[in-house]
């Protein structure tokens, strides 16, 4: 007889499993791999549900359990129940993996708009009121996410809703503000303070991250596509205007800024008007313009964002509410 393939998964119980917990789910498929781990789909044999389960090496030889996950566990404890936040239902550990269950979604947000293109209208002021409601809920109680991007944000189809996801990089905050990394937030959704060498930055960097996101929903393409940090700062530059001290104090005196910058001018988002549809372009264009300003303090937060025009009409009551039956797409 052969040896088992090296490449098969082993089940839970295979792991010799140190949590009961363990026996409750059988895994169904992998959807998700990273530095962190796996992430698997999988059925809660007990009550029938899917659920996603992220599994998180345990590297006894090094540091045991990362550091990054425990804050992850710990900083979802404390926005738990809220509609637009990942639910953290369990935790358990096996030989080998610390296991976080979620809520499982159909898909991120970045596959969706591959998959139905832009959104416009009524569902796209739905979907942005809910990203914002989520990191409003987040701020409200002292946590920066630090990396929102399309890929972090899940939505489940039938409920409508859009819910924030991957709390790997989320830390605490308060004021005064802490010496942070700038190894944080995917690049093309980086804030330019962080980009140009801010070491002290709070809710206004994941503000930042929303008005991408949002110029995302619609258009189905990223704003600030740049393969280095540099070449985001430029793509930054190109549509907003290279900043000066009049529109950002301080500007100069950050460690990665340089006086011999091209000199380019605000496009007033030009080719965002020629994808987008018209609602967008009319309102929404300004809500994009409150979360990215150049100067951080400027930046609505996320409070006031909720209050914006571009919000008039959305019945926050009935975001996520069951249809009856399953809806594919709602663009």
């Amino acid at each position: 007889m052969g040896s088992p393939r090296a490449d098969k998964e082993p089940t839970y119980a295979e792991e010799e499993e140190t949590y009961d917990s363990a026996c409750k789910y059988e895994r169904i498929e992998k959807i998700g791999q990273g530095t962190y781990g796996k992430v698997y789909k999988a059925l809660d044999k007990t009550s029938g549900k899917i659920v996603a389960i992220k599994e998180i090496r345990i590297l006894y030889e090094e540091d045991g359990v990362p550091s990054t996950a425990l804050r992850e566990i710990a900083l979802l404890k404390d926005v738990e129940g809220h509609p637009n936040v990942v639910r953290l239902y369990e935790v358990f550990c096996t030989k080998r993996n610390l296991h976080l269950v979620f809520e499982f979604c159909d898909m991120d947000l970045r596959a969706y708009l591959k998959q139905y293109g832009p959104m416009k209208d009524v569902p796209l002021r739905t979907a942005a009121f809910q990203c914002v409601r989520g990191i409003e809920y987040c701020h409200g109680r002292g946590i920066l996410h630090r990396d929102l991007k399309p890929q972090n944000v899940l939505v489940d189809l039938k409920g409508r809703r859009f819910v924030l996801a991957d709390f790997g990089l989320a830390r605490a905050f308060s004021v005064p503000l802490k010496v942070y990394t700038h190894e944080v937030v995917t690049l093309w959704y980086r804030a330019p303070e962080i980009l140009l060498g801010q070491v002290r930055y709070g809710p206004p960097m994941d503000v930042w991250s929303l008005g991408c996101i949002f110029t995302e929903m619609a258009t189905a393409d990223a704003l600030f596509k740049g393969d280095s940090e540099i070449d985001t700062v430029y793509k930054i530059f190109q549509l907003l205007g290279t900043p000066t001290e009049e529109v950002w104090p301080g500007v100069s005196t950050l460690r990665d800024y340089s006086k011999r910058f091209p000199k380019w001018y605000d496009t007033d988002f030009k080719h965002v008007r020629r994808v987008a549809c018209r609602d967008f372009c009319d309102v929404g264009l300004d809500l994009v313009r409150q979360c990215l300003k150049y100067n951080a303090v400027d930046r609505s937060p996320a409070k006031a964002l909720l209050r914006h025009e571009f919000f008039e009409g959305v019945d926050p009551a009935n975001l996520v509410l069951e249809s009856s039956t399953r809806r594919v797409a709602w663009s």
